[in-house]
């Protein structure tokens, strides 16, 4: 880390501080203190770091990251500890579709074992498994109610094979 990564780092997050309303610039205003408590660290860390002293060990960074509404990945990649390279976005594989599959369309559960990365003889286990957990869509049908944004669950009773 580098004297510049401290400078480029402290300067993010201080902006980030104030978007949130902390006044960490009048001495009597409490931002420091009060955002060093929200995020359960000693405000000499916090301190620290604004004064552009020293970096904030990974768990302060992790807990500053939570108060201050942004992932750990952007702070750990902002504060050069970490490349983009190095933490690869979990979500990336998320963004474009896989090979032949249609947009909108639900992943079948083979799908998502290949993407998790779950190894090919495994795979139908993996199916197995997970079916055991998700809902029977002829069972359960849920329905967004937007007056309130409540989510309802009905259960249809289906009838079980052999039973009239």
């Amino acid at each position: 880390m580098t004297t510049q990564d401290l400078e480029a780092f402290a300067v993010w997050v201080e902006d980030l501080m104030r978007e949130r309303g902390y006044d960490i610039d009048s001495p009597r205003g409490g931002g420091k203190s009060r955002i060093a408590d929200e995020a359960g660290v000693h405000r000499a860390a916090v301190t620290r770091l604004l004064q552009r002293q020293s970096m904030p060990d990974l768990e302060t960074t992790r807990r500053l990251a939570r108060v201050l509404g942004v992932p750990v990945r952007d702070m750990l990649i902002r504060s050069g500890r970490l490349t983009a390279e190095e933490l690869a976005d979990p979500h990336e594989h998320l963004v474009a579709p896989a090979p032949g599959t249609e947009v909108g369309r639900r992943p079948t559960l083979e799908e998502v074992a290949e993407l998790l990365g779950v190894p090919a003889d495994r795979r139908e286990m993996f199916v197995r498994v997970v079916e055991q957990f998700l809902p029977n869509e002829a069972e359960i049908s849920v329905q967004q109610d937007r007056a309130d944004g409540r989510v309802l669950v009905e259960a249809v009773t289906a009838a079980a094979p052999g039973t009239d």
